[in-house]
């Protein structure tokens, strides 16, 4: 148990509202992976893009006094599917984003697209309304992995997405890839990252894949590589990415030099984001220090029913939820964060955390530096043992 204190100590500053960001869920696909865990749906002949836009532009509305005069830093299309939507769609929800709310000069837009031919044909017209970056869901480039991923595209496809990309104007990409998928050796694991690498993109998410609750996979497990096979893949993958260029920032994420996630750093740092779209979810922290997580209604069918509420449901962190809410989040990151971070995005004093960390440290897993809040080598191993030194 963490015993809150609602006042920073000596020369730790102060709360400060953060950052803020907007995540926009598009909730439809061609069809459902079979090992997605996510608000998705399969798309029928005719997507309700002009009643959907319109209900996400009355949800923001409806969230306005959130934002308290803070401009916008980053924007996120997930999904679902987002580049399934017309380029006149995305600038309508564009638009309305920085009518009602503002952009910071240099904010990041990003849209997750998949490979197929069809969403290729509109990056030149997501570029010109002002998305600048594509997270581009590849998975993999072999044809046995992605028919056992369920993927509706082929490895040429995927690297044809990556130069269309670069031909319409996005220097800035990131490509999605899985590893420790069914019957995967470790040369198919690097063969993989090898073609990924090639294809230049600023920004590699590489992670692995999990059977997730209320999945085609966990109810229907497919033959995964043993652990030795796991651990031989994570090694010599990070090798591999490393002598490119590409270095680790986040559990699963590694870029180029200046190609950091923005948008994915602010949910690291604690930041603040709107969440709107069926499902969506936010985290909005209030001048008096209350910070709120909340979620909207999930199923696309409720979320476009004028009779029903956007909204359904948020909660109100407690000062003892706080320092887990937290760190669950910045202990992701390689480089941890400053010490004093901890304060500014909780309004609570660095102090609570000193039995918990002294405990983390003496395990090993927490680096022992004053002024960083870092997992150390060991602890990014087992981050779910770091963690539970600090719940509630």
């Amino acid at each position: 148990m963490i015993a809150a204190s609602p006042m920073p100590a000596s020369g730790q500053g102060r709360f400060e509202l953060p950052p803020l960001a907007a995540y926009v869920h598009i909730p439809w696909c061609v069809r459902k992976c079979p090992y997605c865990d996510f608000n998705s749906h399969a798309a029928g002949p005719e997507l309700p893009e002009e009643a959907y836009v319109a209900a996400l532009l009355a949800d923001l509305r409806a969230d306005l006094e959130h934002v308290q005069e803070r401009r916008l830093s980053s924007i996120f299309f997930g999904g679902g599917t987002p580049s399934l939507f017309s380029a006149k769609a995305l600038a309508a929800i564009v638009d309305g984003l920085e009518r009602l709310v503002g952009f910071a000069e240099d904010i990041e837009i990003t849209l997750e697209a998949n490979p197929g031919t069809f969403e290729q044909a509109k990056f030149r017209d997501y570029r010109q309304l002002g998305i600048n970056r594509l997270s581009i869901g590849v998975q993999s480039f072999q044809a046995d992995k992605l028919k056992a991923l369920g993927r509706i595209h082929d490895g040429d496809e995927a690297i044809r997405a990556a130069d269309m990309a670069r031909a319409a104007g996005f220097d800035n990409f990131n490509l999605d890839l899985m590893h420790g998928l069914p019957d995967q050796s470790l040369e198919d694991a690097l063969s993989d990252l090898r073609i990924a690498i090639a294809q230049q993109p600023t920004h590699l998410s590489w992670y692995q894949l999990t059977l997730e609750p209320n999945t085609v996979f966990w109810s229907q497990p497919p033959q995964l590589p043993e652990d030795d096979i796991l651990w031989d893949i994570q090694e010599a993958g990070q090798a591999l990415l490393g002598e490119h260029g590409y270095r680790q920032y986040e559990t699963s994420a590694y870029a180029q030099p200046g190609g950091q996630a923005r948008h994915n750093l602010n949910y690291w740092t604690f930041g603040d984001f709107l969440g709107i779209g069926a499902g969506a979810h936010a985290k909005l922290s209030h001048a008096d220090g209350r910070i709120l997580r909340s979620w909207k209604t999930r199923l696309p069918k409720d979320y476009l029913d004028p009779g029903k509420a956007f909204r359904a449901g948020e909660k109100q962190l407690t000062a003892d939820e706080l320092p887990f809410e937290f760190l669950m989040n910045v202990l992701r990151l390689t480089d941890g964060v400053p010490a004093m971070l901890f304060t500014q995005r909780t309004g609570l004093a660095l102090d609570v955390l000193a039995k918990p960390r002294r405990d983390a440290e003496a395990r090993g897993l927490l680096s022992a530096d004053p002024a960083r809040l870092v997992a150390t080598p060991k602890g990014q191993l087992f981050l779910n043992d770091l963690l539970q030194s600090f719940l509630p």
